[in-house]
């Protein structure tokens, strides 16, 4: 593996295809730019998104600010991209539409922090001549590949107008927003003014999981951060997010990730 042709760029400007025939690219706009252009199609509305381009495609990103980096491209060459190491995932089967369609995936809450960590450790790689090296850049994207396969990102083509997808991304981004004030899916069904039914009915068709569980899982991260990383008492923790009680906060971990909080916090 040659790690010297992955190539990273930030999208500060308007950005035009280059790429040669044996090199792939995954673009992540990270906030919103006037507009993506894929064989002189426009699409507008692409924050938080992340998208395959083969060698094929030409595209062109149109971007007002030059100065705020409003996302990523990576370079990749299919050399790398063939790597055994990426076999059994799932995005490796459909990073590279053959029909036409172009793979669009809209990240979960809070996954950018995530993927952009990754994107820094993979440019800081690039550029040195470490031992390893090249088995650290792998493992990367390895790992960034699994980030974008992940069960509670929203999956489909470009061209897909989806009023249910775009119904459970703006759910995702709520619970996100709001987890430490909402718990129930009674009350982001409030804010979405739609029924807890159709909102289970939407988030069932295009996840496969049910509203309750993408706000427990949000909440398990947040609690998991929090014993981890902060030195908040357990009390302290248990407010910030929303529970009414430390006793109820410690019931919800046991519950969801099998130890008390204070055994949690231990390990």
């Amino acid at each position: 593996m040659n790690s010297d042709t992955i190539k990273i760029s930030r999208i500060t400007k308007k950005i035009t295809s280059k790429q040669k025939e044996d090199c792939c690219v995954l673009c992540w706009v990270k906030n919103e730019v006037e507009a993506l252009i894929i064989n002189q199609q426009q699409y507008r509305n692409i924050a938080n998104s992340i998208f395959f381009l083969g060698p094929e495609l030409q595209w062109q990103i149109l971007n007002n600010d030059h100065f705020t980096s409003n996302g990523y491209i990576i370079y990749l060459p299919k050399s790398i991209l063939n790597n055994p190491i990426f076999k059994n995932l799932h995005i490796n089967e459909v990073r590279f539409f053959s029909n036409g369609e172009i793979p669009k995936i809209n990240l979960a809450p809070g996954i950018e922090k995530r993927i952009q960590a990754i994107i820094e450790m993979l440019d800081e790689l690039v550029s040195t001549n470490l031992k390893n090296k090249e088995d650290a850049i792998l493992a990367l994207l390895k790992t960034l590949f699994i980030y974008c396969d992940g069960k509670c990102n929203i999956k489909s083509v470009i061209t897909d107008n989806n009023a249910r997808s775009a119904l459970v991304y703006k759910f995702k981004k709520m619970v996100d927003q709001h987890i430490s004030e909402f718990h129930k899916v009674s009350e982001y069904a409030n804010l979405l003014h739609i029924s807890n039914k159709y909102l289970n009915e939407c988030v069932n068709d295009v996840l496969g999981v049910n509203a309750k569980s993408l706000i427990d899982e949000q909440l398990v991260m947040q609690s998991r951060h929090a014993l981890k990383f902060t030195d908040r008492t357990v009390k302290e923790i248990a407010y910030d997010l929303g529970f009414s009680s430390p006793d109820y906060f410690s019931s919800f971990c046991k519950k969801h990730m099998g130890l008390a909080p204070s055994e949690f916090r231990r390990l």
